[in-house]
């Protein structure tokens, strides 16, 4: 037990270090510090570099389950960060906008993926499997690389912040429906796959409404006299939140975001902010990190690579029409739709556990997980370079 802790604790070290540094060398760079704390995971990560130091038979850096509950913390406080920039009236005002983008979002990289797999000669099930995982956004990449360029004020981060909350609640529920269907139905019932998405989004709605009605009330309640008491009850509330939404089938980080979006307006906001500022100093990078670690290069081979470049072309071009287009036909602005959509293409979570419940079930070979992964692992990494070239061009515009 005293080994084990003592791994986690020198895992956490290594990590966080690694990260930090990576950090300081993309600074001086001028690349997104967010794609530096990725590749520091995967240089020190257990397939990688890290695979040459060992201990007793056993590599230095192990991420066990302890570091990948750590990751999903961080997580859960970039999106209460998030939360913290839009006020619920706000992404009420876009929600016409939010909800479509989303949608077409999830919809588009789907179908589309669905075929064109079963075209390469996947059985229908495993083309549903690697189709649900095309959908999911991870917002935290993009929140990141919005917040380094001051930009999460803007349309399109509202617009994208807004569409991949939709975004998510919408993979959940597809994720929900494809290991259904799995589990021995044949047939898919449209009644029960309706049935499904508004239970999903009744959770998320209510969820929202509770936190911004109750919310507020608690943190800035009288009663919160000793130091650091408004800052504990807060975190407390939102990792309870993010339970609660894992608990009814949704991603926690969409708890937390409502939480920090119920505080966005309230009296303890600026105090609230300080402190989380802090804490994302820590968490954000250690996030990125066990992501960057989660990536195995090893037994790579020709074939996989050929299906990698497949699956990781329809990853960006639907992600792009499908959120890019419908984006500006409400923002009327074809830099910004770009950028939403641009914003949109990686993916995260919901597709490292997409990855996982098709190889556990057997349903999914180690070559198709390993493309999955390998999918992930790119689109993380070309959304916040890609991000980071759009704004450049605004700012060599604004100067000539």
């Amino acid at each position: 037990m005293e080994d084990h802790f003592i791994q986690v604790v020198i895992g956490v070290c290594i990590l966080l270090f690694a990260a930090k540094l990576m950090a300081e060398l993309f600074v001086r760079l001028k690349l997104p510090i967010v794609l530096g704390e990725l590749i520091a995971g995967m240089i020190v990560g257990p397939f990688a570099f890290g695979s040459f130091f060992t201990i007793g038979g056993e590599t230095i850096l192990q991420l066990s389950g302890e570091i990948k509950i750590l990751g999903e913390i961080g997580a859960i406080v970039i999106l209460f960060m998030a939360g913290l920039e839009m006020t619920p009236r706000e992404f009420l005002r876009g929600g016409k906008a939010s909800f479509t983008v989303g949608t077409l979002g999830v919809i588009v990289p789907f179908f589309v993926g669905f075929f064109v797999f079963q075209l390469f000669g996947f059985h229908a099930y495993q083309a549903m499997l690697v189709a649900t995982a095309l959908t999911a956004t991870s917002i935290a990449i993009s929140v990141q690389v919005l917040s380094e360029f001051g930009k999460l004020k803007s349309a399109e981060a509202r617009l994208i912040i807004g569409a991949a909350v939709v975004d998510d609640i919408l993979a959940i529920a597809v994720l929900s429906i494809v290991t259904s269907i799995g589990g021995g139905t044949d047939t898919v019932d449209v009644a029960e796959i309706s049935f499904t998405i508004l239970k999903v989004l009744g959770f998320f709605a209510a969820m929202a409404i509770v936190a911004i009605f109750v919310v507020p009330k608690i943190a800035s309640s009288g009663m919160w006299k000793a130091g650091g008491s408004v800052e504990g009850v807060v975190t407390a509330v939102f990792f309870g939140t993010a339970g609660l939404a894992a608990s009814i089938g949704l991603s926690p980080i969409l708890g937390s975001f409502v939480v920090g979006m119920a505080l966005a307006s309230s009296k303890v906001f600026e105090r609230v902010e300080h402190y989380i500022s802090k804490l994302g100093l820590i968490f954000a990078p250690l996030f990125f990190a066990i992501i960057g670690a989660q990536v195995d290069f090893r037994g790579l081979s020709p074939e996989i690579l050929i299906l990698a470049a497949i699956v990781i072309a329809v990853a960006i071009t639907t992600k792009l029409a499908g959120c890019g287009l419908p984006a500006w036909i409400f923002l009327r602005n074809k830099q910004q739709a770009k950028r939403v959509g641009i914003g949109m293409i990686s993916r995260g979570e919901v597709g490292l556990i997409v990855a996982g419940v098709g190889l556990t079930s057997g349903v999914l070979t180690s070559d198709v997980y390993s493309t999955i992964i390998i999918m992930v692992a790119v689109t993380t990494l070309i959304t916040p370079i890609w991000l980071k070239l759009e704004y450049r061009k605004e700012l060599g515009a604004k100067t000539d």
